[in-house]
């Protein structure tokens, strides 16, 4: 009788540990798009997410191509390890914690496994591009906090991250994640910038979707130029932005070269100043891309700068 007994309460702790892992909350899977559509919903909970990470100078969020609006979400490391993110304001590049993170009275551990070291090993410099930080795929288990959120979804104060930016999402450990092994694709996190002297970004709102629309053209045939002829690809883009005719720009010149990126740099003869176009091939274009191998040359920014000028 007493073995029966022992027998039960051994299956219903069993039942139990497999239903919620023996009284910690249950480990959900969620996207990006899901979290931005209804943070609230997701508030406090231990999630599973496969996405885009980018990491740089006052920049440590995921990214998701598809899903662009709505307030981002700031990473950070649980347990007693920091990411070493500069931010605004009093933050250091300090890399350890006195103990464990807590956020909003929660607890956040932190598996430091293979994975994990891996991981970190890619967000920090050196960087494959440089001074531009570094966009890597993962994924990632963690506890995300909301913040502050109005009726658009968007933070409302009391947000996290650089100038209380975002919502929060605490890494407790990192499943997987993926190599930077390509030499022809951009990991870079951000873009260059025109240097000592005023400008302005021609950037459209809807440039990723504009970007994603380029690959697919070119998938199916149409502007297959641009997996090879960067180039064209920056005339092309800065006569539309700049509504300049194409067939007077002429003579870019290539100001920086760097891993899936060329900076080119045009002064028109008729006026003052100068613009700058960032071509680059994305490496987060490859997962969209038919062929992962055949990427396209993209634009990320156009400048026009006063450099120069009265």
């Amino acid at each position: 009788m007493r073995k029966i007994a022992f027998s039960l309460v051994f299956s219903i702790l069993l039942f139990c540990c497999a239903r919620d892992a023996c009284g910690q909350q249950k480990l959900e899977h969620a996207s990006i798009c899901d979290i931005k559509n209804d943070p609230a919903a997701y508030n406090h909970k231990l999630l599973e997410i496969t996405d885009f990470v980018s990491h740089g100078f006052e920049d440590f969020t995921f990214f998701d191509p598809d899903c662009t609006v709505g307030s981002e979400i700031w990473l950070d490391y649980g347990g007693m390890v920091k990411s070493g993110t500069m931010y605004c304001c009093g933050v250091t590049a300090d890399r350890h914690r006195p103990k464990e993170f807590k956020v909003e009275n929660v607890s956040v551990p932190l598996v430091e496994n293979k994975p994990f070291h891996e991981f970190d090993k890619l967000i920090q410099p050196p960087f494959k591009s440089g001074k531009y930080g570094s966009i890597v795929h993962a994924t990632l288990v963690g506890r995300f906090f909301a913040g502050r959120i109005d009726a658009l979804h968007a933070i409302s104060g009391g947000g996290y991250g650089h100038m209380g930016c975002c919502s929060l999402f605490a890494i407790q450990e990192v499943k997987s994640v993926d190599g930077q092994d390509r030499n022809d694709l951009d990991y870079g996190g951000s873009f260059d910038q025109p240097e000592d002297c005023v400008y302005e970004s021609l950037r459209p709102f809807d440039l990723t979707k504009r970007i994603l629309k380029a690959q697919q053209e070119a998938d199916q045939g149409q502007r297959d130029w641009v997996f090879n002829d960067p180039s064209k690809v920056a005339v092309s883009a800065l006569a539309q932005l700049a509504r300049i005719n194409e067939r007077t720009i002429s003579k870019l010149k290539k100001k920086r070269i760097g891993q899936g990126r060329i900076v080119y740099e045009w002064k028109p003869i008729d006026r003052n100043g100068s613009y700058m176009v960032v071509v680059s091939r994305p490496y987060w274009l490859s997962f969209y891309a038919q062929n992962s191998k055949r990427v396209a040359w993209v634009v990320e920014d156009v400048f026009r700068s006063s450099c120069g000028s009265n």
